[in-house]
């Protein structure tokens, strides 16, 4: 919708349900005479939601969190190994017919069984991560989040915290972003975070394309200050920089991490949930704002 539809919804429904790429910004909250009262994001991320605005209107802000958590999650793995086997680059390579044959040095990439994968960020879906890395190829977790989860979640995953971002990524051979898209995390990977990281590191980004200087990151990749990187979410979408469609080290994807069907339509009830609560007077159950 343009932001003028945006605008006329805020005028003419009770509630509107926007996905995560309208920008519910304060111009388009200042219809008047405004009827809309709900605000259900269809998405666990709401910053393209200007919630200042929104409580400054009265308005009611809700999201969809938990139902995305498993699909998400197991996205973020996809992208981990397709990065570290160089699968992109591989079906790349077999679909332009210049595959001649095995050989025994051809298009090796790392190993991912008993790595150590560093998580910034340990909420929901940086713990699904944690379980499938753990249980599933036995890596090493740890991770840094300012509001860990209790020692006993820790325990249970295995995962072990560091004071600092520098600290995960200097030890880390994968990086796996979980940690919400707000001005403090805007360009939180950044040249100097790269320059923290292994060399042949890999970095993966399920988040919010705006928690990583992509400039940053290209010139990390292409002078090999880190091995790959696996990103499924971008700074401007759906834009993509140019030079990151350039480069066999990076496997690139539409920001499919809740796109099963079975989790599409989860959101949707989630939204729905949350509005019937509202407007029967009851506290909804996913309220951001």
């Amino acid at each position: 919708m343009s932001q003028a539809a945006l605008q006329q919804a805020f005028r003419d429904y009770d509630a509107v349900f926007p996905t995560v790429t309208d920008r519910i910004d304060a111009e388009v909250m200042s219809a008047e005479p405004l009827r809309a009262k709900l605000i259900g994001n269809f998405g666990v991320g709401f910053n393209n939601i200007d919630v200042g605005a929104a409580k400054a209107r009265g308005l009611v802000v809700t999201n969809t969190p938990e139902v995305l958590t498993e699909a998400t999650a197991d996205l973020a793995m996809t992208l981990l190994l397709m990065a570290a086997r160089r699968t992109g680059e591989g079906e790349r390579h077999v679909r332009s017919k210049a595959w001649s044959g095995w050989r025994p040095t051809h298009m090796m990439g790392t190993q991912v069984t008993g790595k150590t994968l560093g998580l910034i960020g340990l909420g929901r879906i940086g713990r699904a991560m944690a379980e499938r890395a753990r249980h599933g190829f036995h890596m090493k977790i740890i991770f840094f989040d300012p509001y860990p989860p209790s020692p006993d979640v820790l325990k249970s995953l295995g995962a072990e915290q560091r004071e600092s971002i520098e600290a995960v990524l200097a030890e880390a051979d994968f990086v796996s972003l979980h940690c919400p898209a707000t001005p403090e995390n805007r360009n939180l990977m950044n040249a100097a975070r790269f320059a923290a990281m292994k060399a042949d590191a890999i970095l993966v980004n399920t988040a919010r394309g705006d928690v990583v200087d992509e400039a940053a990151l290209i010139k990390a990749l292409a002078d090999g200050q880190i091995a790959a990187a696996g990103l499924d979410v971008f700074a401007k979408e759906p834009s993509v920089t140019p030079a990151l469609l350039e480069m066999e080290n990076v496997v690139l994807l539409p920001h499919l991490g809740s796109a099963t069907r079975e989790t599409r339509a989860a959101m949707g009830f989630r939204v729905i949930e949350n509005a019937e609560a509202f407007f029967a007077g009851k506290a909804p159950r996913d309220r951001v704002a």
